[in-house]
């Protein structure tokens, strides 16, 4: 028992050691049906409670072995109601969804969430109330926020795209491999059956050899701005607006950033392809093993120092990987669409997104996030015999992070494939934002026929924000 004492709440959640005990203790003490003990508990806390940080908490919600413990967001309430995610964002909105749930369920053991502007304070304020932590701001905050909590010990599951820059995803990577840190990409179709059954068909040469890949996004929208606008209105009442920008360059508040808007601009989010890429490329990166580049080239309509365009395309080239083929891939946006395969039926349609994966004996058609995967064409499809499952079922995004961080198996979409995937999507963003052609040595992240894109390449750090 002296050596339980010294362990951290964390090191005994991992340990999950059962204890015998020899004088009658309450059931919601030890655990038992129904109830979960709180030695067994993971306390989490939320980093961006705009708008997916709010959907993550519902989903956390819905574990009984979690208990929120601090939340944090640089504003008190975000107006999303037209927007998205049609529910509010903030601190206010979050916390109430959090009291209301604990309060219909009559939660034992919970004693009240922690309220935070900076996340810095958060983890140094709260450190032994916070076992993990959730990531859900803007992209640019991602890699700032992750290492934090990395550096703190804490596992960490992180909305897509992993981070803002190609530098910042290996380095986030690598931090937490050597903290040993239960991480999670938020890429949700990533934990689904689906994309399990599109990668055993390709491993079981389904569809043959596979030389191309297509994935493409719905409309943009239409940025209202192609330049920063010149007026400076007030910050409104409960934004920390200097919090909001973190790492990035400063300059005055405007709402043509935020909320969501900032995915449309350059010094903040990646546009279409940032902010989907990860979602959609998943099957095809998982399936045919890719991971660098060699070359990747981008075209879009008129191009802005500032704003993401009105519709892009961006071609990668990577090598061959032992006995499968170069493949070229390519990504459409704005409302183009890959050319129509030849094996898809006259009387169906490319989906207004997804991805194809062709092979010389067929090819597979998945949704954004790898749902509904279907050989093509349809007869191929029902003559298949599909083979047995080799690739473990997921109990679900969420829940396999928790196990992780308490001890079980990494989480399947965990930051090492997280961020490869991750870097593949921004290598795409860096080609489009800068016009140039990249001839890619990815062991060394460097364009080898281009320094003067590594600003782009690196991400910019504010004094005080770098990792």
């Amino acid at each position: 028992m002296c050596e339980e004492r010294n362990l951290s709440r964390r090191q005994f959640i991992a340990k999950s050691t059962t204890l015998a005990a020899a004088s009658i203790v309450p059931r919601h003490v030890l655990g038992g049906l129904g109830h979960i003990s709180p030695s067994n508990q993971l306390h989490v806390a939320i980093i961006g409670t705009g708008g997916q940080g709010i959907v993550n908490i519902k989903k956390l919600l819905t574990h009984n072995d979690v208990k929120i413990t601090a939340i944090c967001d640089v504003a008190r309430f975000w107006d999303n109601s037209n927007l998205y995610y049609r529910h509010n964002g903030g601190r206010e909105p979050a916390m109430k969804t959090i009291k209301d749930h604990y309060r219909q369920t009559e939660s034992e053991g919970y004693h009240g969430c922690k309220v935070y502007i900076d996340f810095r304070l958060m983890l140094e304020r709260s450190d032994k109330d916070i076992d993990a932590v959730v990531v859900a701001t803007p992209n640019h905050v991602h890699a700032v926020a992750s290492m934090a909590a990395i550096r703190a010990g804490k596992g960490v599951y992180c909305e897509k795209p992993l981070t803002y820059s190609v530098y910042e995803a290996r380095r986030i990577a690598q931090a937490a491999h050597e903290a040993k840190v239960a991480t999670q990409l938020g890429n949700q179709g990533h934990s689904s059956d689906d994309i399990r059954r599109a990668v055993e068909w390709v491993r079981d040469g389904a569809i043959g050899k596979i030389s191309q890949v297509y994935a493409w996004a719905g409309e943009n929208r239409i940025p209202t701005f192609t330049e920063r606008p010149k007026e400076t209105p007030p910050v409104p009442e409960g934004l920390n607006w200097d919090l909001w920008l973190g790492p990035a360059r400063e300059r005055p508040y405007h709402p043509a950033y935020t909320p969501l808007l900032w995915h449309d601009w350059w010094d903040f989010g990646g546009g279409k392809l940032g902010n989907f890429g990860c979602h959609t490329l998943d099957t095809a990166v998982w399936a045919l093993n890719l991971e660098h580049p060699t070359l990747v080239e981008a075209s879009s309509t008129k191009l802005s120092k500032e704003t993401t365009p009105i519709a892009a395309t961006c071609h990668y080239k990577f090598p061959a990987r032992g006995d499968q083929p170069p493949v070229d891939l390519f990504w459409y946006d704005g409302g183009i669409r890959p050319p129509r395969p030849d094996c898809l039926e006259l009387s169906r349609n490319l989906r207004s997104g997804g991805s194809l994966l062709v092979g010389d004996q067929g090819a597979i058609l998945s949704g954004v996030w790898s749902g509904s995967p279907r050989i093509i064409p349809e007869k191929k499809m029902r003559d298949y015999t599909k083979p047995p499952a080799t690739i473990p079922r997921s109990s679900g995004h969420h829940r396999d992070w928790i196990d992780a961080c308490k001890g079980g198996p990494p989480a399947s979409s965990n930051f090492e494939n997280g961020a490869r995937l991750t870097e593949i999507v921004l290598l795409g963003v860096v080609a489009l934002r800068t016009g140039i052609t990249l001839r890619w040595d990815g062991p060394n992240m460097k364009a080898t026929n281009a320094p003067q894109v590594e600003p782009v390449i690196h991400g910019h750090f504010r004094k005080g924000w770098d990792i």
